[in-house]
């Protein structure tokens, strides 16, 4: 297989291909002293202005999350990736994703200022004219007005391009007039400024209009019941004879659908940072109370089974991390070469995005599970108070469920994961097919039972090599196999996205370690080799059975039998005592009383 070191940048996907070297990629413990300045503005703010009033936003008390809102546009919170001609601080893409997993812990506050900085305010920061930016901008920079953003429908979900939202050319050719029915819309209750995608006349996809609430025509249905995120408010929004200025028509006719993907592929990513944020706050809750509650004369923290669930936590949070930072970096550095090349910056970040859209998704469905694995747990810990709404847990476990439907279901994520890997290698874009057919030869050939390499790490490497070879041999098999009718067999896409996600996140987590350890030495990361020892176990399980699964659902015979017999050699670990690893994290995380790495 070709996985040669290299110190050229990746292109998005190609993880899968190549390998990396640690000094490549970006790791939080190089946070600048700037970065982790804003992000302890952005805990403190929860700390005094959010936290403490929480069961009054989620019981919607009138009026105030926007004073919240309000309260953070005075910090500057709400304008940080705004360009400074705007009244925005103009922060780097990675500085955006810090602050992002900051406010991640702020329950339905943090879905509220997402919906208002991201889908909200984007769409005009990316595709909005001169003009437009000027008007728009510098009040959504300083909260002046709040944004939404309008594109499901009843009928049109995940297929968003199938809306029945019209727009209609006014005879004087000064508006379009807009009519349809919008839902699920986030902030839409106090919203000044709504993204709308709608078709104009018989157009085949959506275009994207700027409208601003005064225009009229425009009303609301009461607040939706939900089950989380209550303080967020979610309302169904009717456009009637809507009157839109014609110079209100965002980016060019028909490119609704494009702004729609290219601004849910940085909502994915973002997704992620939020998710992280909201995980490691629930680990803090855990810790502390498994440190405070005594049974059988002992804090539950000493005990095994709490000790797995602490541990478990970390380990998510920590590779989660890990996996959100590579990228985003990969995101960064893609950003910041097509500047140099000449690229307009708002179009530059779209494009550096949407070259790594196969990383956004993975991390989107990761952390959203990683997010509802922790909190689950979290109730558990907590046991019978883990229920009760006078604890942390319960708020948590609610609001920690939507983030798997948010930005693409889970399941669309995972579908378009594959789906973007198999174009792009269509396009030539990435080289899947000589690595995957040199895996198919090497099933036929004897293994290589030579001298192991005993150097650090070497056995950690050549077990993501070998998950990678996996992935590659199920990926590879599949599409010779189901050719065109892979896309319909939606079960072992998901199988192959399933591997894909443990190849990403493992290989990421080894070269932290690893950098960690080239810096610290490695006594002093004891742990983190634990996390990652225990991660690479349980990840090879985890390939095995995804693995599996897809073989025997399109391969039969001899056929069925060579994959199942190289699956089991790419998946083969030695022992690991995974019981003490995490006996060890959970004792550090007791003793700092709190997630500590």
């Amino acid at each position: 297989m070709s996985t040669v070191a290299t110190k050229t940048p990746l292109k998005g996907g190609e993880f899968l291909v190549k390998e990396t070297a640690y000094e490549d990629i970006f790791t939080p413990e190089q946070w600048s002293e700037e970065q982790r300045m804003i992000a302890q503005t952005c805990h403190d703010f929860l700390a005094q202005e959010v936290w403490p009033i929480m069961d009054r936003l989620d019981n919607k008390e009138e009026g105030l999350m926007e004073k919240v809102l309000d309260k953070a546009a005075e910090l500057g919170l709400l304008g940080l990736n705004i360009p400074e001609q705007y009244g925005g601080f103009e922060k780097d893409f990675l500085t955006g994703m810090l602050s992002t997993e900051a406010i991640g812990a702020g329950n339905s506050f943090a879905v509220s200022v997402a919906a208002h900085t991201g889908i909200g305010t984007l769409p005009i920061l990316y595709y909005g004219n001169d003009a437009q930016k000027a008007k728009y901008l510098p009040k959504l920079a300083t909260g002046e007005w709040k944004a939404c953003y309008c594109l499901t429908e009843p009928g049109a979900g995940s297929d968003a391009n199938s809306g029945k939202t019209k727009a209609v050319l006014s005879s004087d050719g000064k508006h379009y007039v807009i009519n349809g029915q919008k839902m699920w819309i986030t902030n839409s209750g106090f919203a000044h400024v709504f993204i709308v995608f709608a078709k104009i006349d018989d157009d085949k996809n959506l275009s994207a209009f700027i409208v601003e609430k005064d225009f009229g025509g425009v009303t609301l249905n009461p607040e939706e019941h939900k089950m989380g995120i209550k303080g967020s408010s979610t309302r169904q929004v009717f456009f009637n004879d809507c009157k839109v200025p014609v110079e209100n028509l965002l980016s060019t006719r028909e490119n609704g659908f494009k702004i729609a993907v290219n601004i849910l592929n940085v909502g994915r990513i973002k997704l992620a940072a939020a998710a992280l944020g909201g995980a490691k706050q629930i680990i803090n809750h855990s810790v502390e109370y498994a440190n405070q509650r005594v049974q059988f004369n002992h804090p539950i923290g000493t005990y095994g089974a709490i000790q797995h669930k602490m541990a478990e936590q970390a380990i998510l949070a920590f590779a989660c991390e890990t996996a959100l930072y590579r990228a985003s970096q990969n995101i960064e550095d893609a950003i910041n070469g097509l500047i140099e090349g000449g690229m307009a910056k708002d179009q530059a970040i779209l494009k550096g995005v949407e070259q790594f859209a196969v990383e956004a998704a993975i991390m989107k469905v990761f952390g959203s599970e990683v997010l509802d694995f922790i909190a689950d747990e979290g109730v558990q810990i907590y046991g019978g108070m883990g229920y009760s709404a006078d604890a942390p847990m319960e708020r948590a476990y609610r609001d920690s469920r939507i983030n798997r439907i948010f930005e693409g279901t889970n399941e669309i994520n995972r579908l378009l994961t594959v789906d973007m890997m198999i174009r792009r290698a269509m396009k030539g874009e990435i080289d899947l097919l000589g690595p995957a057919t040199k895996i198919a030869g090497e099933l036929m050939s004897i293994p290589d039972f030579g001298s192991p390499d005993t150097a650090l790490f070497a056995t950690e490497k050549k077990y993501i090599k070998n998950f990678k070879k996996a992935a590659l041999m199920v990926a590879g098999s599949a599409v010779q196999k189901l050719m065109t009718n892979l896309s319909s067999e939606q079960e072992i896409v998901m199988n192959i996205a399933d591997m894909l996600i443990d190849v990403y996140v493992g290989e990421s987590l080894q070269l932290r370690v690893e950098k960690l350890v080239s810096v610290k030495g490695e006594e002093a990361c004891a742990l983190h080799l634990d996390m990652l020892r225990t991660w690479l176990a349980d990840s090879a399980e985890r390939i095995h059975k995804a693995g599996k699964d897809a073989i025997c659902s399109f391969a039969e015979g001899d056929e069925q039998r060579i994959m199942l017999s190289g699956l089991k050699r790419f998946t083969k670990t030695d022992p690991y005592n995974t019981k003490n690893a995490r006996r060890r994290i959970a004792a550090k995380m007791s003793a700092e009383n709190k997630y500590c790495f």
